[in-house]
C-alpha cells in the first residue's frame, strides 16, 4: 500500500521536459497538497518580479543597476538595442579571437600554438569556469586550462610548478570587473613576474575580462594586452559565467558555446511557465521554502552522481548563499536569511557523510543529480549483467530509499547526458530559482553587502600590519605596547607581529608564558 501511496505521488509531482531531456522529482518532499494554495500570493508576486527584472528593471537598488543574465542566452531580450549589440558582438569577438588562437594565427611571442590557459581570477571569476571546465573537460580539447584563484602564496607556488615549462605557449585570463580585486591583482602580478623570468613579454600572452575604463582595463590596454573582453555592470559575479568570464575560457578549450547557451535558454523559456507546477524553477525555489519554513532552516545538501559534475556544489555555495545569505529584508528589517550548501558525488558520499544524513541530526535536505548516459564508450560488465553504471545508479536509487525511510527529504534532478547543453540548463534552472526563492521571502538576492564589509575590514589590517612594522625596533616589544603607540587593539596588533615574523627572518619572537607577554624586535 505504502508503495503504490509514494506511485501515485511521484506521478502527480514529477515534472519533466522532453525538449530538454530534463526531469525533476519533488514527490520525496513530504509538502501537504494545500502547499501551493497557501504560497499562491508569495508565488504570484515572485513571478511578477521577475518579468520587471528580465523586462530592465532596476533590481539592485543598492548600485543603482539592472540584472541582466538572463538575456546573455537570449540577446533579444535586452531591454534595448545597444545592451543586445554589446552581447552579440562579445560573442562574436570570443568566437573568432578562439578560432584564430587555435589555428595559430594568434600565437605566443615565439610564434608557437598555445596550447595551455591560466586564468587568474577570484569567487564568481573562477568557480563558474572551474566548473564548466570540470564537468566538459576532456584529452582531446585543443588547451588544457590551470587557475589561480586566491592570494595564497604557496597555492601560486604549485601551480606555477605545474605550468613552469609550459609558460611558453601559455594564454593567460585575467578576470576582475573593477579591476581592483587584490586577489585577482596579486594573481596578475606574480603571474607577470614568472613570465617575466622566463624572458617571455606577459602583455603579448595575455587577455583581460573587466569593466569599462577599470583599473585592470587601463593596464591592459597600456601594456598591450593581445585583447580585452567586457565585464557588464549589469552582470553579477556569481551569475557570470554565461559572459566573457565563462565563455572565452570555454571557448579556448574548445567547447561549444553555442550549445551552452541553447540550454539555458530552452530552461529560461520553460521556467517562465506561470503555472508552479510546470515551472522547475518555481518548484525548486518553493521546496527550499518549505524545507526550511522559509528561514532557511535546513542546509541543502547537493549530491551528484557523476564525478563531472563534483564541483558542481561548490558552484551553488556562491550562487545560493552569497544571493540569498542576507541580514535585512526589503523593508530594511533584520531577518538573517539564507540556506546553507554542502555536498560531494555519489556514490563517494556514501563512505562519507550519508551515515549521518540518514541517522543523525535531521537538519538538511538532499538534491539527488543524476546522468542517464553512463559512458562515451561501450559498456564494461564487472559481473555478468551489470556495468559500473547500473551500480552508480543503483546507490543513487538505494540512498534515496534509505533516507527517504528514515524521514529525510529530497529532490531529484535528472539529466539525461554531461555536455554543454545540459550543464547550461542545470546553471540556468539554479539561477531562475534563487531569484524565486529570494522573491519568495522578500530579500534582495542581487547584491552582496556581506562582501564588501570583508573587503573592508582586511584593507584596514594589512594599513596596521604597515604600521605594526614601523614601530618594529631592536629592541623588544609586547603587543599591547606596540598597539597602545598606535592606539590599535592588541589582538589585532599581535596577529600582524605573528604574521610578520612567520615571513620574515628579520623579525624575532620571544615566546612568553602567554600570548601577551610575546616579544618582537628586530634582528641585531
Amino acid at each position: 500500500m505504502a508503495s503504490s501511496s509514494l506511485w501515485q505521488r511521484f506521478q502527480q509531482y514529477f515534472l519533466r521536459y522532453d525538449d530538454v531531456d530534463f526531469s525533476i522529482d519533488i514527490s520525496r518532499m513530504k509538502f501537504g497538497d494545500d502547499f501551493f494554495d497557501k504560497m499562491r500570493p508569495k508565488i504570484d508576486k515572485a513571478f511578477a518580479a521577475m518579468r520587471e527584472l528580465e523586462a530592465g528593471a532596476i533590481a539592485n537598488p543598492d548600485e543603482n543597476r539592472m540584472v541582466g543574465h538572463y538575456w546573455l542566452r537570449n540577446p533579444a531580450l535586452a531591454p534595448n538595442p545597444d545592451l543586445r549589440r554589446d552581447i552579440e558582438e562579445t560573442n562574436k569577438h570570443i568566437k573568432a579571437f578562439a578560432a584564430d588562437v587555435h589555428s595559430g594565427k594568434i600565437a605566443a611571442a615565439n610564434g608557437k600554438k598555445f596550447e595551455h590557459v591560466l586564468l587568474i581570477g577570484i569567487g564568481g571569476s573562477a568557480l563558474g569556469p572551474q566548473f564548466v571546465a570540470e564537468a566538459l573537460g576532456s584529452s582531446a580539447d585543443p588547451m588544457d586550462i590551470y587557475f589561480l584563484d586566491n592570494t595564497d602564496p604557496d597555492g601560486f607556488d604549485r601551480t606555477f610548478a605545474k605550468i613552469d615549462n609550459l609558460l611558453s605557449q601559455t594564454l593567460a585570463i585575467v578576470i576582475s570587473k573593477s579591476g581592483g580585486t587584490k586577489e585577482t591583482r596579486n594573481g596578475m602580478l606574480e603571474a607577470e613576474a614568472k613570465f617575466k623570468v622566463k624572458g617571455i613579454p606577459f602583455g603579448k600572452h595575455a587577455i583581460a575580462v573587466t569593466g569599462e575604463a577599470s583599473n585592470l582595463d587601463k593596464y591592459a590596454e597600456k601594456n598591450e594586452w593581445l585583447t580585452r573582453f567586457p565585464m557588464h555592470d549589469w552582470v553579477g559575479g556569481r551569475t557570470s559565467i554565461m559572459s566573457a568570464v565563462g565563455l572565452a575560457p570555454m571557448a579556448f578549450q574548445g567547447f561549444k558555446i553555442d550549445n551552452f547557451l541553447a540550454g539555458a535558454a530552452a530552461m529560461d523559456e520553460r521556467t517562465r511557465a506561470h503555472d508552479a507546477t510546470q515551472n522547475a524553477a518555481m518548484l525548486l525555489a518553493l521546496m527550499w521554502h518549505y524545507a526550511g519554513n522559509g528561514k532557511g532552516e535546513k542546509d541543502m545538501v547537493i549530491l551528484p552522481y557523476k564525478d563531472r559534475l563534483a564541483l558542481f556544489s561548490k558552484y551553488l555555495q556562491q550562487l545560493v548563499m552569497e544571493s540569498l545569505g542576507k541580514e535585512k529584508d526589503l523593508q530594511g528589517n533584520v531577518v538573517h536569511q539564507g540556506i546553507a550548501v554542502y555536498g560531494n558525488k555519489g556514490s563517494t558520499d556514501q563512505h562519507a557523510y550519508v551515515q549521518q544524513l540518514r541517522d543523525g541530526v535531521l537538519n538538511f535536505f538532499v538534491t539527488f543529480i543524476e546522468v542517464g548516459k553512463d559512458r562515451e564508450g561501450a559498456p564494461f560488465e564487472v559481473e555478468p549483467g551489470f556495468t559500473s553504471g547500473d551500480y552508480l545508479q543503483g546507490f543513487l536509487r538505494g540512498t534515496r530509499s534509505a533516507l527517504y525511510d528514515s524521514g529525510r527529504e529530497s529532490i531529484t534532478l535528472s539529466i539525461t547526458s554531461v555536455d554543454e547543453f545540459h550543464v547550461g540548463a542545470l546553471i540556468a534552472l539554479y539561477e531562475r530559482a534563487v531569484g524565486f526563492y529570494g522573491s519568495l521571502v522578500n530579500i534582495n538576492a542581487y547584491h552582496q553587502p556581506g562582501v564588501e564589509a570583508g573587503k573592508t575590514a582586511a584593507t584596514k589590517l594589512l594599513e596596521l600590519q604597515s604600521e605594526v612594522r614601523g614601530q618594529l625596533s631592536k629592541s623588544a616589544k609586547t603587543a599591547e605596547e606596540i598597539a597602545h603607540s598606535l592606539d590599535a587593539d592588541p589582538e589585532d596588533v599581535f596577529h600582524a607581529l605573528r604574521h610578520l615574523a612567520s615571513n620574515d627572518p628579520a623579525i624575532k619572537t620571544s615566546k612568553g608564558e602567554h600570548a601577551g607577554d610575546d616579544k618582537f624586535s628586530l634582528a641585531k
